[in-house]
């Protein structure tokens, strides 16, 4: 409890340190996301359909705006690709590597998350996150999709005048929603009771997930930027971080950092596995792991070049670097195992490709070849060490690496996206709508609003993971029993074997 205390308390004080620095709005009038029709990329999922209060709500066919076919088209299959990111992909990658006792458990945990999920998504999630509020949470004017005609209501891309189908880009971020959460199942492998995890992923989702991604991504969309008086009644409008300048193109702070530190704290609430340290642990299955980690990268384009919200250059630039600068990171992550531990593991190269998918994912759509690289390179390096050395020297049980690989890699990602973005190192800048060109860069202004991001999320989810796991724990509680630990989840829980010999 006091090494969880003393985690958060750093936690805060990086945060507070950023913002007491940061300015109250993005550098340019318009310092929205660049636009996917533009040089400049946009930030993923960064916005919703939400027009501004005094512009008429567009409509497909009507004049002036374009719901084109092949970005449709586009969305739903990047919407598939994300689905099969989380089922099967991420349940094989984490059952791979947790004992053969609990396969069956960790999948279980991935689904059930999925499921759960997409059902409160449709309830109330998507209107929390993506209507207009206030600049910390939506509102409830979307619950069920209630008044939403499928053939006129619709959601905003990067481009002025074009235009998703609401229900498509709902069920994109959808999958976004559900991965989040799912992704935190890597911290408390082997030891969470399933009601209390269920329950843990509910409330987390409501007042962690849902607050991080309507302040990061929602906005009037780019129709609403036609003069400085209208970009700054915009930004008024916008969540509290896209206010602030941050840039994240699908999720490096939305989805990894806010999982990855939320999941710290679940690891350490919980406390180690029974015979953590004392037992051998090793995965069950590393090939299995494996298929998971080719199914992650897959799904991944859907998650980075999806995010430019339509079929466009932006998505091409997202896609090279999602397939480029994962590479890098997964060599360098090899690499440095090679020379550290004298042999390299395909585990470590499954580590390194994930490490490189979750650093480039804030920057896929914002920076060139050299930013992809960089960032990539510096993850793969630097992830290695969270995992093997930091969390041994901490002493926590963090089963799959969640906060070693999501967390840091996040924090990596968009400060790489901050500095690489720039367009003197190959970046696409920040595009402004009023002009309708790419603005001036301020480089100092970006990496502090990419700390406004960072801290931000760091404090708040892991705020909310502490307090849920507190009210858990001293009610239902949280952890298996040590019988059950021994028997193993996947009979304890559900009754069933992974294999039958």
């Amino acid at each position: 409890m006091k090494r969880l205390i003393a985690l958060l308390a750093l936690g805060a004080s990086l945060a507070f340190t950023g913002v007491g620095h940061a300015q109250d709005k993005p550098a340019a009038p318009s310092a929205a996301p660049a636009a996917a029709a533009a040089p400049a990329a946009a930030p993923a999922a960064a916005a919703p359909a939400e027009q501004s209060a005094t512009a008429a709500a567009p409509k497909c066919g009507d004049k002036g705006f374009d719901c084109n076919k092949g970005d449709v088209s586009w969305m739903m299959t990047s919407t598939a690709f994300v689905l099969l990111m989380t089922v099967p992909g991420l349940a094989l990658f984490y059952a791979g590597m947790v004992r053969t006792k609990n396969a069956l458990s960790t999948v279980m945990q991935s689904f059930a998350i999925f499921c759960v999920v997409a059902v409160l998504w449709v309830i109330y999630g998507y209107s929390a996150a993506f209507t207009a509020g206030n600049p910390f949470i939506g509102s409830l004017d979307k619950l069920f999709m209630l008044g939403e005609d499928p053939a006129t209501a619709v959601a905003a891309t990067f481009s002025k005048g074009q235009y998703l189908p609401d229900f498509v880009y709902a069920m994109f971020q959808l999958t976004f929603a559900a991965i989040t959460v799912a992704l935190i199942a890597g911290a408390y492998g082997e030891r969470f009771k399933f009601s209390a995890m269920i329950l843990f992923s509910i409330l987390w989702f409501t007042f962690a997930y849902l607050p991080v991604a309507h302040m990061v991504w929602y906005w009037d969309g780019p129709d609403a930027y036609t003069s400085a008086k209208a970009a700054e009644l915009a930004n008024s409008h916008a969540g509290f971080l896209f206010q602030k300048g941050a840039l994240d193109f699908a999720g490096g702070t939305v989805v990894h950092v806010n999982s990855g530190i939320a999941a710290l704290v679940c690891a350490l609430m919980l406390g180690k596995r029974k015979g953590y340290g004392k037992v051998p642990m090793p995965p069950h299955s590393v090939m299995m792991t494996a298929i998971g980690t080719g199914m992650l990268w897959m799904g991944w384009f859907g998650f980075n070049a999806g995010s430019a919200l339509e079929a466009t250059g932006a998505a091409g630039l997202a896609f090279f670097n999602t397939l480029f600068g994962t590479a890098v990171a997964g060599v360098a992550w090899t690499l440095t195992e090679w020379i550290v531990k004298g042999k390299p593991s395909l585990l470590g190269i499954c580590s390194g490709i994930v490490a490189g998918l979750v650093a480039i994912t804030p920057a896929a759509g914002f920076v060139g070849p050299i930013g992809a690289f960089f960032t990539c390179a510096i993850a793969g390096v630097i992830c290695f060490f969270a995992v093997t050395k930091v969390k041994a020297w901490l002493g926590y049980d963090d089963a799959l690496d969640t906060f070693g690989v999501h967390c840091v890699g996040g924090i990596l990602g968009s400060l790489g996206t901050g500095i690489f973005v720039n367009p003197a190192f190959g970046g696409t800048g920040v595009y402004d709508y009023v002009a309708n060109k790419v603005g001036d860069f301020d480089a100092m202004a970006q990496i502090v609003a990419q700390l406004w991001d960072i801290g931000v999320t760091l404090v708040w989810s892991g705020l909310v993971a502490f307090v849920i796991m507190l009210i858990l724990k001293y009610t239902i509680g949280i952890r298996a029993s040590d019988d059950a630990q021994e028997e193993g989840l996947d009979l304890a829980d559900h009754g069933e074997k992974a294999y039958n010999y």
